[in-house]
């Protein structure tokens, strides 16, 4: 064995050593849940109360004493079943469920892409270096504190799949298997893996026509076959009964910001910079940059990722692996450039394009160990500095959940209301039966297990909201507002006015920081 496969087994114990500890942790602190998969619980939720396959039921805005029922298309539904699977199989709550899905979800992401660039002829210790620099990725983290759902589901199969693409040597019917049930697989965990799934399917045309020249057509009969019977039947059992991002256009419309961001993808993910900075253009949490940096830092991104690709092109010797990071940049900026362009409902978010920053990881590292000491330091310290950040932000997130959230019947840590609200909530909840409970986050609603539930939107400070998202008429028994005291005065009444068929508000404090509205009575017809 020589000294740099040392190194990678060393650099390998490390990385299985800090995932066992910080998931073991998480079996203690189970993380909070962001909002597309608490979306997607309220799904379950409706389901163990009698609802169908993957519907979400409601209260009817035009009737609230009546439940409208929808078949939810704008997620897949892995983000809830695969925790709710672990539920089931060890007797636990949802919480513990949802850390056991991350938990083994994480290591076959990291085992996936170890066999992948190992399969592509990577040597043992740049598979090994990319991996401790994947581990320190900030969105490697997100999940032991936030579950995001279809995230942390595709990425442990995203390897897997590529590992396929790059094993896969010769038509037959393990080709034809392989591309029909990764196509569902792939869609059952998130469905933004359609791009996925075409870019890897043409690196694997493309490798399959290489190694038989005249081959193409065949070839591509072999997959599109499949990948054609794969995707029409996503479309008709699933796709084709609700609404999904790909149905919300709101017309052209082409910015810098339309082209630059999906060019700029590979240094925006690789290097956690949407990340650190709460989101370049699309802010989930406090804006760390002014508009015009972040377009300044937005075009450097973009230079920087373009001039990379271009070197990894030129300059590293692994032709399939070459293949693979073009390919996927390709495509990559082809679909969410289009995307962007009809104003689909995607976000300008640096998750979305997580594989190119993956993929790019050897290539820079091969780049690098023949490059001056000067940038293989830079590059030291900017890994280091977000390592760092990436570290604080676990240990804040693990006290947060700890500490702070509250923990209810479902185990999930609800940072949206403290334990004394939300023990006063669940115990309204297990001594009604025909109430209705109201939230203004999707998350603390699952407490509730036995009466019916509404999410409202959250009023800005602006107060400008679209009243249609908030009316509810007609009366439906006992109704139960949770609202944060800071929306005490107009945002109060304004959530109070959108229950027209109710009368005889009464306000009461759960706690300091959160209140109770409660309305029983009907109100008069005129």
């Amino acid at each position: 064995m020589t000294k740099n496969d040392k190194l990678a087994r060393l650099i390998l114990f490390f990385v299985g050593t800090a995932v066992l500890a910080i998931g073991i942790t998480l079996i203690f602190i189970p993380p909070a849940l962001f909002p597309d998969p608490a979306n997607g619980f309220q799904v379950l939720r409706s389901m163990h109360l009698g609802g169908g396959f993957n519907n979400i039921v409601a209260p009817d805005q035009s009737d609230i004493s009546q439940d409208y029922t929808e078949f939810l298309t704008w997620w897949s539904p892995g983000q809830y079943l695969v925790p709710y699977f672990f539920k089931l199989i060890f007797g636990l709550n949802l919480g513990r469920g949802i850390a056991i899905a991350v938990f083994l979800a994480t290591v076959s992401g990291l085992a996936g892409f170890y066999c992948f660039f190992k399969k592509l002829g990577i040597s043992k210790l740049v598979c090994a270096l990319t991996i401790l620099f994947i581990f320190f990725q900030v969105a490697f983290f997100v999940p032991f504190v936030y579950y995001n759902g279809g995230e942390i589901m595709l990425f442990s199969f995203l390897g897997w799949f590529l590992y396929g693409c790059a094993l896969v040597d010769k038509p037959g019917i393990k080709l034809f298997l392989f591309v029909l049930l990764t196509g569902w697989l792939g869609f059952f965990l998130k469905s933004s893996f359609v791009w996925i799934y075409a870019a890897g399917l043409f690196c694997l045309w493309i490798r399959l026509t290489n190694a038989k020249s005249g081959a193409w057509f065949k070839n591509g009969l072999w997959i599109g076959i499949p990948a054609i019977l794969s995707l029409a039947a996503i479309y008709v059992v699933f796709l084709s009964k609700g609404q999904s991002p790909a149905n919300a256009a709101h017309g052209l419309k082409i910015t810098l910001e339309t082209f630059s961001f999906p060019l700029a993808s590979p240094v925006l993910s690789a290097f956690s910079i949407d990340d650190m900075v709460h989101g370049l253009l699309f802010h989930f949490g406090p804006r760390v940059f002014s508009p015009s940096t972040s377009l300044l830092v937005l075009v450097l991104s973009m230079i920087l990722s373009l001039v990379l690709i271009w070197m990894i092109v030129r300059w590293v010797p692994n032709k399939t692996y070459r293949l693979f990071v073009l390919v996927f940049y390709i495509a990559a900026f082809l679909f969410f450039s289009f995307s962007y362009m009809r104003q689909l409902d995607i976000s300008y978010e640096a998750r979305h394009f997580r594989v190119l920053g993956i993929l790019i990881i050897p290539g820079l590292l091969t780049l690098l160990s023949g490059a001056r000491i000067g940038y293989k330091l830079i590059l030291e310290l900017i890994w280091a500095a977000i390592a760092v950040f990436s570290i604080q932000y676990i240990v804040k997130g693990y006290h947060l959940n700890d500490r702070i959230s509250a923990h209810g019947i479902t185990g999930i840590s609800q940072p949206g209301i403290d334990q004394a609200s939300l023990n006063k909530v669940m115990q309204l909840d297990s001594t009604n039966r025909n109430a209705v409970f109201v939230f203004i986050n999707n998350d603390t609603g699952l407490e509730i297990q036995h009466n019916r539930l509404i999410t409202l939107p959250q009023i800005g400070d602006d107060l400008r909201i679209n009243m249609d998202d908030y009316t509810y008429d007609g009366f439906g028994g006992p109704l139960y507002v949770i609202l944060p005291e800071t929306y005490d005065g107009p945002k109060e009444n304004m959530i109070m006015k959108s229950f027209t068929g109710y009368a005889g508000w009464d306000v009461s404090m759960l706690s300091n920081d959160f209140v109770l509205c409660t309305a029983r009575t009907k109100k008069p017809s005129k």
